[in-house]
């Protein structure tokens, strides 16, 4: 029902607007917009707009380091839609000179969140504190859903200038984002918005301790602890999922978006290196291993690379479109194979792969040697958000493949 509103929503902005309507021009260079989540609480970002020579507008959204172009937009009288790249998320509304109201909307996951755009304010978060006299910069130590049966661990990693704070969590599933905001007197206040997620993070801290809570969109919030430890580390990414007993090699047969089915054991990956990538197109941690990937082949062209990918998109149609336009938009050379369309359940995949003892992650890397042999499975990504952990996956990747290429 939700989805029917959406795309009424849609029809409503694109072909209701009277032909006569105004035009009327979007003010250029930088917006703050703001999500509608829960608890009366308002998730910020920043984005630029700039009028092309032709008339057209681009726009740039703003995370901490994290630039994101984005270049599809729809504008009809009064009416705008933005698309953002590669995720099937986009921005809807009416606007002004100096305003856009509107909804963020993912059809596949049912999900309408309401926003509202001013021009001119460039502050993500507003200070209400003369003062910050605390610094988070460092590790966290971190638990989500504490002493709950959901509890999962993360790390946070912070640096602070003045009162404003950049840095992620990390989970053992991958990070959360280029997260942006401020410490304004004792409280920490983070966003980040891609297009996939909208993820907010407000917290009591002190010297040593957090307590907050962690919203994404406005379908789902969970608190958080956090302590300070410079020496915490996540359970090895290389020790959580494995083959279980009885497999010794890893076996599948999915399509092509052509319909071609492809396998591990077909001709052209017998005697090679192969890296499967479970993932999504919905997925940003995902977005980030493929550019890598992408990156790593236009270098190296000794290993083959398939992904798997689990969709949220309601029909097979929509899924396969989906993996187009990321193969389109990110320039990807290799073949990504729709596994699962409809739901991307961790435990329905993991039954599209019986040899593994669960999927935890989108996410999951899988290294295969020469002789068909599963070497190493890497559980989630440390995307570029996470600074150090980034150089230091890449190096292990680099040096893997090496070792493997060389047998």
């Amino acid at each position: 029902m939700r989805y029917s509103i959406a795309v009424l929503v849609v029809l409503v902005l694109l072909v209701g607007c009277k032909q006569n309507t105004p035009k009327v021009n979007l003010s250029e260079g930088i917006w703050l917009v703001e999500l509608d989540v829960m608890d009366n609480q308002v998730l910020p970002f920043n984005l630029k707009v700039n009028k092309k020579q032709d008339g057209s507008y681009a726009m740039q959204i703003f995370n901490a380091e994290e630039v994101i172009d984005v270049d599809e937009i729809e504008i009809k009288g009064d009416s705008i839609i933005m698309q953002t790249p590669v995720f099937e998320g986009y921005l809807a509304g009416t606007f002004t000179e100096n305003r856009i109201q509107g909804q963020f909307i993912k059809a596949s996951l049912d999900r309408i969140v309401p926003f509202n755009a001013e021009y001119g304010t460039e502050d993500r978060f507003e200070t209400t504190n003369e003062r910050t006299n605390g610094n988070v910069t460092g590790i966290w130590e971190t638990y989500f859903s504490p002493d709950l049966a959901e509890e999962y661990v993360g790390k946070g990693i912070f640096l602070q200038e003045d009162d404003r704070v950049t840095g992620t969590f990390r989970t053992t599933t991958g990070d959360y984002r280029y997260l942006d905001g401020i410490l304004d007197g004792d409280s920490l206040k983070l966003s980040a918005f891609d297009g996939a997620h909208a993820f907010l993070f407000n917290a009591k801290v002190t010297d040593s301790s957090m307590n907050g809570v962690f919203y994404s969109g406005n379908h789902f919030k969970e608190p958080f602890v956090a302590t300070r430890n410079d020496g915490f580390e996540l359970p090895d990414p290389d020790s959580l999922t494995f083959l279980n007993e009885g497999y010794d090699k890893l076996a599948f047969t999915f399509p092509d978006v052509k319909g071609n089915m492809i396998s591990l054991n077909d001709e052209k990956y017998q005697g090679k290196v192969v890296v499967v990538q479970l993932m999504g197109t919905w997925c940003p941690n995902c977005l980030d291993e493929t550019k890598f990937l992408v990156d790593y082949l236009k270098e190296n062209n000794d290993i083959e690379i398939i992904g798997l990918t689990f969709e949220s998109a309601k029909t097979k149609e929509i899924a396969i479109k989906g993996i187009e336009r990321l193969k389109d938009r990110i320039g990807v050379n290799y073949p990504i194979l729709l596994a699962q369309y409809g739901t991307y359940d961790k435990q329905k995949a993991q039954e599209k792969l019986p040899m593994l003892n669960h999927v935890l992650s989108y996410p999951t890397t899988i290294f295969i040697d020469k002789k068909g042999n599963v070497r190493k499975i890497h559980t989630g990504f440390n995307g570029p958000a996470t600074g150090d952990k980034f150089v230091e996956f890449k190096k292990n990747f680099n040096e893997l493949m090496t070792e493997l290429v060389s047998e």
